[in-house]
C-alpha cells in the first residue's frame, strides 16, 4: 500500500469547509446532480439509493463518523456491476485508491470501491478526475449531503487544497491520470 498524498494536521480545518451546496434531502441534490455521479461515503451512498438513483461509483468504508454504520445501510449498498477492494488509511491516499478510482469514474459499469481503512479523503481527487459536469457527492458530518459540481473551478479548489498535502504530487496525479 503506497500512500503517495497525507493530509498534514494544519490542513484539517480547511477541509471542513464544503465544496458546494449542502442537502438534507436527496431528492433535491438529485434534481441538481449532473453525470456522472461519484459517491463518497456509506451514509451519503445509503441516501442516494433509498432516492432511486444508483451512484456511477461509490466508495465505502463501513463506517461514519468513526463508527461501524448499521446493518440497514451495509445491506443497502448493493446492486453494482463490479466490487473492488482497496487499502487506504486515514488522513491519506494511495496510489491503489486513486487509480481504481480513475479506472472506476472511466468505466461503463457502475462500481463500489470497499475500501479497508478510510475514504473520507477520495472526494478531493473524484473532483479532478471526473469530467466536466459530473457531480460528486459526499457527506459533511451533521449537515448533510454535499453536492460538488464538477467543472474547472472546483478543480483548482480542489488542486489547491492537494497541493498543500504532503507526499509525492507527481505520482499521485499520475495515479489519477490528470496533469501534474
Amino acid at each position: 500500500m503506497a500512500v503517495v498524498l497525507e493530509l498534514p494536521r494544519a490542513l484539517r480545518a480547511e477541509l471542513k469547509e464544503p465544496l458546494g451546496p449542502v442537502y438534507t434531502d436527496a431528492d433535491a441534490l438529485l434534481a441538481e446532480a449532473g453525470e456522472p455521479v461519484v459517491c463518497v461515503g456509506d451514509v451519503v451512498t445509503y441516501h442516494l439509493l433509498e432516492a432511486g438513483r444508483h451512484p456511477d461509483v461509490a466508495l465505502v468504508d463501513g463506517k461514519t463518523k468513526r463508527e461501524q454504520v448499521d446493518q440497514r445501510v451495509r445491506d443497502a449498498i448493493e446492486g453494482f456491476d463490479r466490487r473492488v477492494q482497496v487499502e487506504n488509511p486515514a488522513g491519506a491516499l494511495t496510489a491503489e485508491l486513486l487509480e481504481t478510482l480513475a479506472a472506476a469514474i472511466g468505466a461503463e459499469s457502475a462500481t463500489l470501491v470497499e475500501v479497508v481503512g478510510e475514504e473520507d479523503l477520495a472526494a478531493l481527487p473524484a473532483v479532478l478526475a471526473a469530467p466536466d459536469g459530473a457531480s460528486v457527492v459526499y457527506g459533511q458530518p451533521d449537515e448533510g449531503m454535499v453536492l460538488a459540481t464538477v467543472d474547472d473551478d472546483a478543480r483548482r479548489a480542489v488542486r489547491e487544497l492537494l497541493d498543500a498535502f504532503d507526499g509525492d504530487h507527481g505520482a499521485a496525479y499520475a495515479a489519477l491520470g490528470v496533469e501534474a
